[in-house]
């Protein structure tokens, strides 16, 4: 039996949904396999979305039309920004799910989707032609088969498969080959895509226990709030819209004790036993390398957060561990507050293959196997926000390579989904990546409240956000431009009722006129605190303000890093051609010369962030390309 469709996603993860999605709003008739549908946006692990840089890639994925932040903002029980005590470039919002809930309402949006279909079933082989309008060892996609022997013809395959793919979980001595939460791993599709020449690693992650919260004493730890004012993560959700009651977290610490119950266990490990093969996250470590990797600490910080509303499971957070089920309990009734815990969900490690993500274009499709493209774990990230990142634009360019229209690609001065991707396909990836604020060197101009401003109008351009909401677009940056000219060119004279004004809030007086621009430069002033002093001051909302505040007291600095942009643009923009022999360019050295057959590198730019390529070798590959006339890349 055959059946035709354009696209073909595998896997229904935060990767999966938003690949999904993309494509059918698009117009793709698509269609997404799942182990189990019961597994549709699942959370594994953490139950959150958002954090630190994380929160940046939700407003991104949201800005480009896609489906996480309106999701989260429907399920959270309780929301917090981050770092608010630095500057905004860092400022980062989190938001703890209703694990179920998320799950439920994300699979009511794919079910009401136009074009999109679900389907339970376990994809096991790939299926490709030679592409006759590519070199001998390129080949192309025509479709796809189930573990039942049904084939599925289409146009494009999304790999969205997570940590599936030969996945086994462990915990001490006991290995049981599933994929997460103990749901069926995908058992054949490694097979088939080493045949088709495609690089596979080995990586592992893990999670911590969930505990019953009745078991719990939490007046030994610290109630952790949420925000009072609550904002949400979605451009189109109106912050009254997400003014409600929230769910506490609590925080306590390992503290001796629990060091040496691990200590003493480390030889039944599997991490340090030996049986675990693949590599871990550096940024989030399991207790037991914490204990031995930052052995001078003397505690760790331990957060207790709810799983949902509907549900007394708590998960244990900073405590993911793969030691045995005994350990487990003694190291975690060792904890304050968790004395008499009992564990309703082991701790346990997962490992599983996933590609070598410097076979893809940075539109995330392989670069010899056509209308083949992968996004999410299996390009070796970590992370809900970061699958979701991947996801909506892998589904944006399986679209477009249907439709026969150039792809989209976000560079690593426009977005965090920019950097993710550049470093994933550029940087040689030998752990699982996870996002930082510190990876993004423009990061100033690419703050989380101003994602809008930055990508909304690629997702317009990709049919993905609406006319309305474009036009808010334009309305929202009009409004912004004019409330800045306004305040430069109103200014103030040193009244009494000004110097009066500047007394009370700790502000050195004015000599001569200024601006209202000025003063908000001022550390101690903000756009609300002027406002007795703004007597004609228009109605404007909070993201418009914020705007505003920010690019004028941050003018100095944004401006700096505008021009940085340029210059990075400039190398950027130079293309190195398509069928270039590296062979063939003089002078290179042997280490570059590799890498660049490796990583066969789009442009200069791309070239130059490649590790073991230096200065030196560009302004050779540049006099080389100069010289050249040949077909240019992408």
């Amino acid at each position: 039996m055959i059946e035709k469709v354009d696209v073909c996603v595998i896997g229904a993860g935060h990767a999966g949904c938003e690949a999904g999605l993309a494509c059918a709003r698009m117009g793709m008739k698509t269609i997404i396999f799942t182990v189990n549908v019961d597994s549709i946006a699942l959370m594994p692990c953490n139950p959150n979305i958002g954090g630190t840089s994380k929160g940046h890639l939700v407003r991104e994925v949201d800005a480009l039309g896609g489906e996480m932040g309106k999701n989260i903002d429907k399920t959270f029980i309780q929301s917090k920004m981050l770092n608010i005590s630095k500057g905004p470039a860092v400022h980062s919002l989190r938001a703890q799910a209703d694990k179920a809930d998320y799950s439920r309402t994300m699979r009511t949006v794919l079910e009401n989707q136009d074009n999109l279909i679900i389907k339970q079933a376990e994809v096991v082989a790939l299926i490709v032609e030679d592409n006759p309008e590519a070199p001998e060892s390129y080949k192309k996609i025509v479709g796809l088969k189930t573990h039942t022997g049904i084939t599925y013809e289409c146009k494009a395959i999304i790999l969205c498969s997570g940590t599936y793919l030969n996945a086994r979980c462990l915990c001490g001595e006991t290995i049981t080959y599933t994929g997460p939460n103990g749901l069926k791993a995908a058992e054949h599709l490694s097979d088939s895509l080493k045949s088709l020449g495609i690089r596979l690693r080995r990586f592992k992650t893990g999670t911590p226990a969930r505990v019953d919260k009745r078991s719990l004493n939490f007046s030994k730890m610290t109630e952790q709030f949420g925000d009072e004012k609550i904002v949400p993560f979605s451009f189109s959700t109106k912050a009254e819209d997400v003014q409600k009651e929230q769910i506490s977290c609590f925080l306590t610490y390992t503290n001796a004790k629990t060091h040496e119950i691990i200590k003493k266990n480390l030889d039944r490990s599997p991490l340090y036993a030996g049986i675990i093969e693949g590599v871990g996250t550096r940024y989030c470590p399991s207790i037991e390398d914490k204990v031995v990797k930052f052995a001078d600490k003397e505690r760790h910080q331990v957060f207790l957060e709810p799983e949902g509303c509907y549900t007394n499971e708590m998960y244990v957070s900073g405590m993911s561990s793969s030691l045995p089920e005994d350990v487990q309990i003694a190291m975690y009734q060792s904890v304050p507050g968790m004395e008499a815990c009992r564990i309703v969900r082991n701790a346990y490690a997962i490992e599983y293959d996933c590609i070598d993500p410097s076979q893809l274009y940075h539109t995330l499709r392989f670069k010899n196997i056509e209308g083949l493209y992968s996004a999410g774990q299996l390009n070796g990230s970590s992370g809900y926000e970061e699958a979701a990142a991947q996801g909506i634009i892998a589904g944006i360019n399986a679209a477009l390579y249907i439709k026969e229209e150039e792809e989209m690609i976000i560079d690593r001065s426009e977005a965090y989904i920019g950097v993710l991707i550049d470093d994933l396909v550029t940087k040689e990836t030998s752990e699982p990546y996870r996002m930082m604020t510190s990876r993004a060197e423009y990061r100033l101009l690419l703050r989380q409240d101003n994602a809008d401003l930055r990508i909304r109008e690629k997702g317009y351009r990709a049919g993905l956000i609406s006319d309305y909401q474009h036009d808010q677009l334009v309305m929202k940056r009009l409004s912004i431009e004019s409330e800045i000219a306004r305040l430069k060119h109103t200014k103030l004279g040193a009244s009494g009722y000004v110097q009066e004004f500047l007394t009370e809030h700790n502000s050195s007086l004015l000599k001569t006129a200024s601006s209202l621009a000025e003063l908000l430069c001022r550390p101690e002033m903000t756009y609300f605190i002027l406002g007795p002093l703004d007597q004609e001051r228009p109605s404007l909302s909070d993201d418009i303000t914020q705007q505003v505040e920010i690019e004028i007291k941050y003018e100095g600095y944004i401006e700096r890093q505008k021009r940085q942009v340029k210059q990075f643009q400039k190398l950027e923009k130079r293309m190195i051609p398509v069928d270039i022999d590296y062979d063939d360019v003089p002078s290179i050295r042997i280490e570059a010369r590799q890498k660049l057959k490796v990583y066969r590198p789009v442009s200069l730019g791309q070239a130059s962030r490649i590790s073991g390529v230096s200065p030196a070798d560009i302004s050779v590959l540049l006099v080389y390309i100069s010289q050249k006339n040949l077909p240019q890349n992408m």
